[in-house]
């Protein structure tokens, strides 16, 4: 076997170990993904039974607050994994330079080939909404817990102020 034939190999096999880094890295997401949202429920599903059983604002409160903080450390962990990946994908696409294909390189080619965004969206745009639904609720929970909540009025402040679909305007 000749030099160039083990460069040629050693780069094959470095290239194959790190595209299963990088999916290990998204099974790694995924699972922590899964974590969040347990929490995220666990969370939600004690604040919904207190306030509806056992009103005890205090309480509700820590707990929304409490999911709160868990659904921000959420948004922080889907943006490090995001830079992680791409960090991965940056060093198989460099690598893809010295191989005779470039699948990576030519997908990223097809799904950008005439730059509409509805084409394809990453996984991140979409993922990154879910924590920030749950901060949403949470935050309404808190707000239902004062006292001059109960009046009505802040209904109709939320609704003149939140309309429907400009939340989510980053879906569509």
């Amino acid at each position: 076997m000749t030099q160039t034939e083990e460069t040629n190999r050693t780069v094959l096999e470095i290239y194959k170990m790190l595209v299963e880094m990088a999916d290990r890295v998204s099974q790694r997401r995924q699972a922590a993904n899964n974590f969040y949202l347990s929490v995220n429920t666990a969370l939600m599903g004690g604040s919904a039974y207190l306030s509806a059983f056992h009103p005890a604002p205090l309480a509700v409160g820590i707990l929304a607050t409490a999911g709160m903080s868990v659904s921000l450390l959420w948004t922080r962990n889907i943006e490090s994994y995001k830079e992680l990946n791409g960090g991965k994908f940056e060093v198989i696409t460099e690598m893809e330079k010295r191989l005779p294909v470039q699948p990576y390189t030519e997908e990223w080619k097809f799904l950008h080939r005439d730059s509409r965004d509805d084409r394809y969206r990453p996984f991140h745009t979409v993922e990154i909404v879910v924590p920030f639904v749950f901060v949403a609720v949470y935050a309404a929970l808190i707000l239902l817990m004062v006292p001059w909540a109960q009046s009505g009025e802040w209904l109709e402040f939320l609704s003149w102020t939140f309309r429907p679909f400009q939340f989510f305007h980053c879906l569509v």
